[in-house]
Protein backbone atom coordinates (compact mmCIF):
# COMPACT_ATOMS: atom_id res chain seq x y z
CA UNK A 1 0.00 0.00 0.00
CA UNK A 2 1.29 3.47 -0.93
CA UNK A 3 1.97 5.31 2.32
CA UNK A 4 0.12 8.46 1.22
CA UNK A 5 -3.06 6.35 0.91
CA UNK A 6 -2.86 5.17 4.51
CA UNK A 7 -5.49 6.41 6.93
CA UNK A 8 -4.42 8.63 9.82
CA UNK A 9 -5.02 5.70 12.18
CA UNK A 10 -2.76 3.38 10.17
CA UNK A 11 -0.04 6.02 10.01
CA UNK A 12 -0.19 6.71 13.74
CA UNK A 13 0.02 3.03 14.58
CA UNK A 14 3.12 2.63 12.40
CA UNK A 15 4.74 5.78 13.81
CA UNK A 16 4.26 4.49 17.35
CA UNK A 17 5.94 1.26 16.27
CA UNK A 18 8.97 3.22 15.12
CA UNK A 19 8.34 4.47 11.57
CA UNK A 20 8.79 8.09 12.59
CA UNK A 21 9.34 9.27 9.02
CA UNK A 22 5.64 8.72 8.31
CA UNK A 23 4.86 11.71 10.51
CA UNK A 24 5.69 13.81 7.44
CA UNK A 25 2.39 12.68 5.89
CA UNK A 26 0.44 13.96 8.88
CA UNK A 27 2.27 17.28 8.69
CA UNK A 28 1.40 17.74 5.03
CA UNK A 29 -2.22 16.74 5.56
CA UNK A 30 -2.75 19.22 8.38
CA UNK A 31 -0.54 22.17 7.40
CA UNK A 32 -3.39 24.17 5.81
CA UNK A 33 -5.75 23.76 8.76
CA UNK A 34 -3.20 24.88 11.35
CA UNK A 35 -2.04 27.80 9.24
CA UNK A 36 -5.54 29.15 8.85
CA UNK A 37 -6.11 28.91 12.60
CA UNK A 38 -2.96 30.87 13.41
CA UNK A 39 -3.81 33.58 10.91
CA UNK A 40 -7.39 33.72 12.20
CA UNK A 41 -5.92 34.57 15.59
CA UNK A 42 -4.27 37.52 13.80
CA UNK A 43 -0.77 36.14 14.32
CA UNK A 44 1.81 37.05 11.70
CA UNK A 45 2.94 34.51 9.11
CA UNK A 46 6.17 33.96 11.04
CA UNK A 47 4.46 33.56 14.43
CA UNK A 48 1.93 31.20 12.88
CA UNK A 49 4.68 28.98 11.50
CA UNK A 50 6.37 28.88 14.92
CA UNK A 51 3.07 27.87 16.51
CA UNK A 52 2.56 25.20 13.87
CA UNK A 53 5.97 23.73 14.61
CA UNK A 54 5.22 23.70 18.33
CA UNK A 55 1.90 22.02 17.62
CA UNK A 56 3.36 19.29 15.42
CA UNK A 57 6.13 18.55 17.91
CA UNK A 58 3.61 18.37 20.77
CA UNK A 59 1.41 16.05 18.72
CA UNK A 60 4.34 13.78 17.91
CA UNK A 61 5.55 13.50 21.50
CA UNK A 62 2.02 12.72 22.72
CA UNK A 63 0.97 10.51 19.83
CA UNK A 64 0.60 7.44 22.03
CA UNK A 65 -2.04 9.34 24.01
CA UNK A 66 -4.19 10.00 20.97
CA UNK A 67 -7.63 8.46 21.36
CA UNK A 68 -9.11 7.21 18.13
CA UNK A 69 -12.61 8.27 19.11
CA UNK A 70 -11.72 11.69 17.75
CA UNK A 71 -10.22 12.31 14.35
CA UNK A 72 -6.52 13.20 14.28
CA UNK A 73 -7.34 16.44 12.44
CA UNK A 74 -9.67 17.55 15.23
CA UNK A 75 -7.12 16.51 17.87
CA UNK A 76 -4.23 18.44 16.37
CA UNK A 77 -6.45 21.46 15.71
CA UNK A 78 -7.24 21.55 19.43
CA UNK A 79 -3.52 21.48 20.21
CA UNK A 80 -2.98 24.39 17.80
CA UNK A 81 -5.88 26.32 19.34
CA UNK A 82 -4.37 25.81 22.78
CA UNK A 83 -0.96 27.03 21.59
CA UNK A 84 -2.56 30.08 19.99
CA UNK A 85 -4.60 30.86 23.09
CA UNK A 86 -1.54 30.67 25.34
CA UNK A 87 0.47 32.96 23.07
CA UNK A 88 -2.41 35.42 22.78
CA UNK A 89 -2.54 35.73 26.58
CA UNK A 90 1.10 36.79 26.87
CA UNK A 91 1.57 40.47 27.70
CA UNK A 92 4.07 40.87 24.87
CA UNK A 93 1.40 39.91 22.35
CA UNK A 94 -1.41 41.88 23.99
CA UNK A 95 0.69 45.03 24.10
CA UNK A 96 2.13 44.72 20.62
CA UNK A 97 1.08 47.28 18.05
CA UNK A 98 -0.16 45.64 14.90
CA UNK A 99 1.57 47.02 11.84
CA UNK A 100 -0.40 48.25 8.89
CA UNK A 101 -0.74 45.89 5.94
CA UNK A 102 2.11 46.84 3.66
CA UNK A 103 2.04 46.99 -0.11
CA UNK A 104 5.03 44.64 -0.25
CA UNK A 105 3.42 41.96 1.94
CA UNK A 106 3.75 38.47 0.45
CA UNK A 107 0.28 37.05 -0.27
CA UNK A 108 -0.41 34.12 2.05
CA UNK A 109 -2.44 32.24 -0.54
CA UNK A 110 -0.32 32.94 -3.61
CA UNK A 111 -0.08 30.04 -6.05
CA UNK A 112 3.64 29.41 -6.73
CA UNK A 113 2.78 28.26 -10.27
CA UNK A 114 1.71 31.76 -11.27
CA UNK A 115 3.81 34.88 -10.99
CA UNK A 116 2.39 37.30 -13.57
CA UNK A 117 1.72 40.89 -12.60
CA UNK A 118 -2.08 40.64 -12.64
CA UNK A 119 -2.03 37.66 -10.28
CA UNK A 120 0.31 39.50 -7.92
CA UNK A 121 -1.97 42.52 -7.85
CA UNK A 122 -5.08 40.35 -7.29
CA UNK A 123 -3.41 38.48 -4.45
CA UNK A 124 -2.28 41.68 -2.79
CA UNK A 125 -5.78 43.11 -3.05
CA UNK A 126 -7.35 39.93 -1.64
CA UNK A 127 -4.81 39.92 1.17
CA UNK A 128 -5.78 43.45 2.15
CA UNK A 129 -9.53 42.80 1.97
CA UNK A 130 -9.47 39.60 4.00
CA UNK A 131 -7.06 40.74 6.70
CA UNK A 132 -8.89 44.02 7.19
CA UNK A 133 -12.26 42.29 7.39
CA UNK A 134 -11.31 39.44 9.71
CA UNK A 135 -9.38 41.63 12.13
CA UNK A 136 -12.64 43.44 12.88
CA UNK A 137 -14.54 40.23 13.67
CA UNK A 138 -14.49 38.94 17.28
CA UNK A 139 -12.20 35.93 17.65
CA UNK A 140 -15.02 33.55 18.68
CA UNK A 141 -16.75 34.13 15.36
CA UNK A 142 -13.54 34.37 13.36
CA UNK A 143 -12.38 30.93 14.53
CA UNK A 144 -15.69 29.27 13.69
CA UNK A 145 -15.61 30.83 10.24
CA UNK A 146 -12.02 29.65 9.73
CA UNK A 147 -12.70 26.06 10.79
CA UNK A 148 -16.00 25.67 8.92
CA UNK A 149 -15.59 27.74 5.78
CA UNK A 150 -11.84 27.75 5.20
CA UNK A 151 -10.71 24.46 6.67
CA UNK A 152 -13.82 22.47 5.78
CA UNK A 153 -14.56 20.96 9.18
CA UNK A 154 -18.15 19.87 9.70
CA UNK A 155 -20.32 21.19 12.53
CA UNK A 156 -19.53 18.30 14.88
CA UNK A 157 -15.77 18.57 14.31
CA UNK A 158 -15.85 22.33 14.84
CA UNK A 159 -17.86 21.96 18.04
CA UNK A 160 -15.42 19.37 19.36
CA UNK A 161 -12.36 21.43 18.43
CA UNK A 162 -13.68 24.57 20.13
CA UNK A 163 -15.47 22.75 22.97
CA UNK A 164 -18.81 24.41 22.23
CA UNK A 165 -22.23 23.04 21.24
CA UNK A 166 -23.17 22.33 17.65
CA UNK A 167 -25.98 24.86 17.97
CA UNK A 168 -23.43 27.47 19.04
CA UNK A 169 -21.28 26.65 16.02
CA UNK A 170 -24.22 27.32 13.70
CA UNK A 171 -25.10 30.59 15.41
CA UNK A 172 -21.52 31.86 15.36
CA UNK A 173 -21.05 30.83 11.74
CA UNK A 174 -24.16 32.69 10.63
CA UNK A 175 -23.10 35.79 12.52
CA UNK A 176 -19.55 35.66 11.20
CA UNK A 177 -20.82 35.35 7.64
CA UNK A 178 -23.06 38.33 8.16
CA UNK A 179 -20.08 40.36 9.43
CA UNK A 180 -17.82 39.33 6.56
CA UNK A 181 -20.17 39.04 3.61
CA UNK A 182 -20.00 42.64 2.46
CA UNK A 183 -16.19 42.61 2.47
CA UNK A 184 -15.49 39.11 1.21
CA UNK A 185 -18.27 37.93 -1.04
CA UNK A 186 -18.04 40.91 -3.37
CA UNK A 187 -15.43 39.15 -5.49
CA UNK A 188 -13.98 36.10 -3.78
CA UNK A 189 -15.05 32.68 -2.54
CA UNK A 190 -14.23 31.45 0.96
CA UNK A 191 -11.78 28.78 -0.18
CA UNK A 192 -9.48 31.48 -1.58
CA UNK A 193 -8.91 32.90 1.91
CA UNK A 194 -5.72 32.22 3.82
CA UNK A 195 -4.84 29.21 1.68
CA UNK A 196 -1.51 27.87 2.89
CA UNK A 197 1.13 28.62 0.27
CA UNK A 198 2.72 25.38 -0.89
CA UNK A 199 6.04 27.22 -1.04
CA UNK A 200 6.12 26.95 2.75
CA UNK A 201 4.92 23.34 3.04
CA UNK A 202 8.27 21.65 2.37
CA UNK A 203 10.00 24.07 4.74
CA UNK A 204 7.53 23.25 7.52
CA UNK A 205 7.94 19.51 6.98
CA UNK A 206 11.72 19.78 7.03
CA UNK A 207 11.86 21.87 10.20
CA UNK A 208 9.38 19.74 12.14
CA UNK A 209 10.95 16.45 11.09
CA UNK A 210 14.36 17.80 12.12
CA UNK A 211 13.00 18.64 15.57
CA UNK A 212 11.34 15.29 16.16
CA UNK A 213 14.28 13.26 14.87
CA UNK A 214 15.74 13.14 18.35
CA UNK A 215 12.46 12.89 20.23
CA UNK A 216 10.64 9.79 21.38
CA UNK A 217 6.92 9.21 21.65
CA UNK A 218 5.91 9.24 25.30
Amino acid sequence: MITTQLTDKEIIERIILGEHGLFEILIRRNNPYLYKIGRSYNFTHEDTQDLMQDTFVAAFTNLSKFEYGSGFKTWIIRIMLNCCFKKAQKPAFKNSVRSEIRDDAVPMYANPLFSDTSTTIMNRELNNVIEAALQNVPSDYRLVFSLREMSGLNVAETAEALNISEANVKVRLNRSKSMLRKEIEKSYSANEIYEFNLVYCDKMVSEVMDKIRHLSIS
